[in-house]
């Protein structure tokens, strides 16, 4: 997975300006070129000025953007609308743009415009939560909503290299309050519309709030990073007296205002899991799904074709398990069964942390010299691979990869869940480093943003069934360059991986299509995979806040996996996998127009 919050890749502070300069990148090959050049330009800078935080990692809140350094976004219903009308105004002034345009520049008008149209349509059709690419139904939950994100960002992101940077931070702290009265008041507004959260998610999300409230207003976050921000850069002030009467005067009430909100619409929710259960909940799943997929595919297509899959891994998981000695029982019991193995497990204590992340590390500097039969291209950016901050692990991706800069200031860093080590056997360790690094989520993310063909408005677009998708396949190409041979174990780990996959068409459709409940779904997830329950049920907790989005792995896989047999088909003896793979310089598309590219190449 690849996120910095769950919705957007941003880049670090330190990302140079140049970004968001087309003459750096993309080139014009005539007026029409010239014309939507600049069109990207004015839309990427307008994107910017309505997401501070974005500017702030992008390194952008300069110049004329300085007074985006003291702002966060507007998480209001207000700020929905004018999100959505500025998307709408976009699409318009793009298809204004006349015949004339080079290939390049009109695969990038197509894939912006698949991206626009879609928005805009699901957005105006569905008046509550998020409908653009991966959908988000509600505006609180275990992983949504400015509680979990403000925080986070300010203590990684907004930097303090002197006085005014202080008192910027100093004005997001009291911005936050007002992001989370808008959360709350949002929260309450499309509740009566009908939209709220299954009672399970608020039940994890209560005691998220509860612990960030119970910090003594001295000990928060918001006043510790800064004071130690200001005294690593000299900056003098007295900044932690400051920030903590503002978090004592009001981030605190507006928390308690918050929680006793979701505290009473705890009371009135259900465990019903699904959206079906939501307004028009049947077609919001039906457009989830094909935005997430970017296909056609139907929920109940989705559901058989993840059945069969499930059928085709677990016969070849079948035969490998028996050569390891296990015999009885299904392929998710036997699983269970090696992964219960004490030699497979790691202590699940800080030092037996460190040597699995060392494991990792060791996987990764395996895999790289391998990369030249691959690849003609790899990122300048190196890997980084560390835990997910205990502070957040509750409720959060069993892992994930944040992208470097561009200028090399900060590595891209492929970060896992050890909230208990039980959730990640030895025999997976390999599969999950070439999903989230290399050759998965590193190459896929930093090879688009470092990329000169690909213009700012592009460089981090994501379309999940491409990233995803992208992430299992450099799973597969790790097996198909032999790196498992002479370790079956590491093969059913990638096995497992595949399976894993196919699993989440079956019970994301299961929850939302065919109204499975929770435990259903975790049962059934177990039952095929063999995996923990705990981290089964992380993972059914998730598909419940974004419907559709666990469908864009294995129907990325699965897609990139058969434009390649279809480019390697025109092509047949001159079929070349290094230059099939500088697709990845063009930047995440939906699959449909990377199918339509790929053969145009080809």
């Amino acid at each position: 997975m690849t996120m910095i919050n769950r919705r957007e890749l941003l880049a670090g502070a330190a990302t140079t300006a140049a970004l968001a300069a087309t003459g750096a990148g993309a080139q014009a090959a005539s007026p029409a070129d010239t014309a939507l050049l600049r069109l990207f330009d004015t839309m990427f800078a307008e994107d910017i000025a309505a997401s501070p935080e974005r500017a702030t990692a992008l390194g952008l809140d300069v110049g004329a953007n300085a007074d985006l350094k003291s702002q966060l976004s507007d998480y209001s219903r207000a700020g929905r609308g004018k999100a959505m009308a500025r998307a709408a105004s976009q699409l318009e002034r793009l298809r204004a743009i006349g015949s004339g345009l080079s290939t390049p520049r009109q695969l990038d008008k197509d894939i912006v415009e698949y991206d626009l149209s879609r928005r805009v349509a699901n957005e105006r059709r569905f008046g509550f939560g998020s409908a653009g690419g991966n959908f988000a139904p509600y505006v609180l939950t275990h992983s949504e909503g400015a509680y979990r994100e403000v925080p986070g960002f300010l203590e990684n992101q907004h930097r303090v290299r002197n006085a005014d940077e202080a008192e910027a931070w100093l004005s997001r702290v009291g911005g936050f309050a007002t992001a989370l009265d808008q959360n709350t008041d949002r929260l309450q507004a499309e509740a009566a519309m009908g939209v709220m959260p299954p009672a399970f998610l608020l039940d994890l999300a209560l005691p998220q709030m509860r612990r960030l409230r119970a910090a003594p207003a001295g000990q928060s976050v918001l006043v510790t990073a800064l004071a130690a921000k200001a005294a690593a850069a000299s900056v003098a002030g007295d900044w932690a007296t400051r920030a903590a009467a503002l978090v004592e005067t009001v981030v605190q009430p507006a928390l308690d205002r918050q929680i006793a909100a979701v505290t009473a619409l705890r009371a009135r929710a259900s465990m019903d899991a699904g959206v079906w259960k939501l307004p028009e909940g049947a077609a919001y799943y039906d457009a989830a799904v094909k935005s997430s997929t970017t296909t056609d595919y139907s929920a109940e297509e989705v559901h058989q074709l993840g059945l069969a899959q499930v059928a085709e891994i677990s016969a070849q998981l079948d035969g490998l398990l028996k050569g390891q000695g296990f015999t009885q029982g299904t392929v998710g019991q036997r699983l269970v069964a090696l992964n219960e193995r004490p030699n497979q497990v790691y202590p699940n204590t800080d030092p037996g942390k460190e040597e699995l992340l060392t494991e990792l590390r060791g996987h990764a500097a395996a895999m790289y010299p391998r990369l030249d039969k691959l690849f003609i291209s790899q990122p300048k950016s190196k890997l980084d691979v560390r835990r997910v901050p205990p502070a957040i692990q509750e409720g959060g991706a069993g892992a994930y990869y944040n992208a470097g800069t561009v200028d090399g200031s900060r590595n891209g860093t492929f970060f896992i869940n050890l909230t208990d080590s039980f959730d990640r056997p030895k025999f997976g360790l390999p599969t999950v480093t070439f999903h989230e690094g290399v050759p998965g989520h590193h190459f896929q993310v930093m090879l688009a943003l470092e990329s000169p063909d690909v213009p700012p408005i592009r460089r981090r677009a994501g379309y999940s069934a491409y990233t995803e998708g992208w992430a299992l396949y450099a799973e597969t190409l790790a097996d198909e360059i032999g790196y498992y041979d002479g370790n079956p174990l590491g093969r059913i780990g990638y096995l497992q991986s595949l399976l894993f996959r196919a699993t989440r068409l079956v019970v994301d459709t299961g929850i939302h299509h065919k109204r499975w409940t929770k435990d259903q779904a975790i049962d059934w997830m177990v039952g095929a995979t063999g995996f923990a329950r705990g981290r089964t049920t992380r993972e059914i907790v998730r598909y419940c806040a974004a419907p559709g989005q666990a469908l864009s792995y294995k129907i990325g896989h699965t897609k990139w996996l058969a434009v390649r047999d279809a480019v390697k088909k025109k092509q047949g003896a001159a079929f070349d996998i290094r230059q099939f793979h500088e697709i990845l310089r063009l930047g995440a598309m939906p699959l449909v127009l990377l199918e339509r590219e790929a053969l145009r190449r080809a």
